[in-house]
């Protein structure tokens, strides 16, 4: 039976996602940015979640935690190099460990630049990846504790993965993504589709997310600091992929 994954807007633009395996009926939780949109979005389906995963410590990722525990005695997983700076971690865990929800088993990447320890959770049997706030559809996370050959690294590890697995990160950035990216890539049709796509969506006050890993692997500029059309339209022809991808993330955070 499949996973079912519900997405639950919280803050401003943050996104939890509560999991449910077919099989087992196991409920986790991805990120509970807050308490009171996830216990409302739990309560309307009648689902009482055992594990809570982390995959950051940043507090719109963390600050539903202590409630969550409290209220259903859910167990706590989050990263190993983060025990720090998350209060109350059950299970901590790092590059390659397993973390079972029923049936259904995520498998780690750890994935530094976001933030040092930030990790990101791979569910192959369900097609479906939590990334937090390394990767975003059309965009990735800012740098505020890692470095760019850090990040380029992290999302060689994601974009690694199968083209039909699902992207489910922490915010919804994807049209400003979208924007932005067609100003450093303009002549990428791929990228064209998804923005047209994205304006749609949002039009409709639809959620850009999940996306396909697939269609980010050739729309967005962040993947693609080592290819020479990317590498052409921001004049880095030859360029060191890292120090392309550097270029694309400064170039986005002044955006």
């Amino acid at each position: 039976m499949p996973l079912d994954i519900a997405l639950v807007p919280a803050l401003r633009d943050n996104y939890v996602y509560i999991l449910r395996d077919g099989e087992t009926g196991t409920v986790a939780v991805v990120d509970p940015a807050e308490p009171e949109p996830v216990i409302a979005a739990l309560e309307a389906r009648g689902w009482t979640p055992s594990v809570i995963l982390n995959t950051h410590h940043h507090p719109d990722h963390t600050g539903g935690n202590a409630e969550l525990k409290r209220r259903y005695a859910a167990t706590l997983v989050g990263p190993r190099s983060e025990t720090a700076r998350i209060a109350d971690m059950d299970v901590t865990v790092g590059e390659g460990d397993t973390v079972p929800v029923g049936a259904e088993t995520a498998t780690v990447l750890e994935t530094p630049g976001h933030t040092r320890g930030h990790v990101c959770y791979h569910f192959a049997g369900a097609g479906a990846l939590f990334a937090g706030d390394t990767l975003f559809s059309l965009g990735c996370g800012r740098l505020f504790e890692g470095t760019a050959d850090q990040m380029w690294a992290s999302l060689g590890k994601l974009r690694a993965l199968p083209d039909e697995t699902r992207l489910y990160c922490g915010h919804e950035y994807t049209q400003t993504n979208a924007r932005f990216s067609l100003g450093v890539d303009p002549d990428n049709e791929a990228l064209r589709a998804r923005a047209d796509a994205v304006e749609t969506l949002r039009a409709s006050g639809e959620p850009t997310i999940p996306a396909r890993l697939g269609d980010e692997k050739v729309a967005s500029p962040f993947l693609r600091a080592d290819d020479p059309s990317l590498q052409a339209a921001i004049g880095m022809i030859g360029a060191d992929p890292v120090a392309v991808f550097a270029e694309v993330r400064r170039r986005r955070d002044s955006f």
